[in-house]
């Protein structure tokens, strides 16, 4: 089997959903050998999609829980409920459908600008992004693995400080930790909203990295399922340039995995935490 992933491009268009009425949306999906809905795909339209009932308002946080894989053959429907708009802050409840069955549940809450003081906790010290080598590079002794999934093109470019996950599992003591840099592979509008999609989806792809190498098992190889997804942007992510994610895993139990990962722009300026749960098992959960 031949692992491709979708292109930069693919991505952009399909986190630009489709307007079909005042609080309504046609979400297209991005088809996979599985044929299942990518996680932190579907997340990201639901923030677009609430966004967009949103105007001149960003996005500060977004909680999902994820109810069904759902088909990623078919389109997805997205209606979004105005809870409260505030002088400041504005909520929204998206529902994500398919076929008449809930796949996702979301809240995402989007704030109009306020002064006031700023503190972060600080960025770790790491080897600067350009004096590391893509993960096409770090892997090419496995190219022949899985069809070449370890060295497929990859709508972002992923450099890392620590071992990468086919690495990761081969360590005589796992690490729960993989400090990663990341950027688009090709320029992407000057959008904030999109920007905050794009880091949408690349968070639930990579974070679960760290609870599979705890399991000693690869994304590929092992059923793992998300269970609710969570991100704070802090500050406006910037996507012209690297972002740092350091990926930690703090617990595994129950049959689950919880992650974390904490982004820095090259500047140090902390600009989002994000928070997902895994379900491991032999089926679906």
């Amino acid at each position: 089997m031949t692992y491709r992933s979708p292109s930069l491009a693919d991505v952009i268009a399909t986190l630009r959903v489709d307007r079909t009425g005042d609080r309504q949306f046609v979400a297209a999906q991005l088809d996979n050998p599985a044929h299942h809905i990518v996680g932190g795909h579907i997340a990201g339209q639901a923030l677009m999609a609430a966004g967009l009932t949103a105007p001149g308002r960003t996005p500060h946080s977004v909680h999902v829980y994820y109810v069904r894989a759902g088909d990623a053959r078919l389109p997805v429907d997205l209606h979004v409920d105005v809870a409260r708009d505030g002088g400041t802050l504005s909520t929204r409840q998206v529902t994500a459908r398919q076929d008449g069955q809930i796949l996702l549940e979301a809240l995402a809450s989007f704030s109009a600008p306020v002064e006031a003081p700023d503190y972060q906790q600080p960025m770790p010290e790491v080897p600067d992004p350009d004096t590391l080598p893509p993960v096409q590079e770090q892997l090419a002794a496995y190219a022949d693995e899985l069809g070449g999934h370890w060295v497929r093109t990859q709508p972002f470019e992923l450099r890392y400080v620590d071992a990468p996950p086919r690495l990761a599992v081969e360590a005589p003591t796992p690490s729960p930790r993989i400090r990663m840099w990341w950027r688009p592979t090709e320029p992407v509008p000057d959008d904030e909203m999109l920007h905050c999609c794009l880091l949408t989806y690349l968070s639930g792809t990579t974070m679960l990295e760290t609870a599979l190498a705890m399991r000693r098992a690869t994304p590929p190889t092992t059923f793992n399922a998300l269970i609710d997804h969570a991100l704070w942007f802090h500050r406006p992510v910037d996507l012209s340039d690297w972002v740092l994610s350091d990926q930690v895993s703090p617990s595994g139990a129950a049959g689950r995995g919880l992650a974390t990962s904490t982004m820095f722009n090259r500047a140090g300026q902390l600009v989002c935490i994000a928070t997902q749960e895994l379900y491991f098992g032999r089926g679906q959960g």
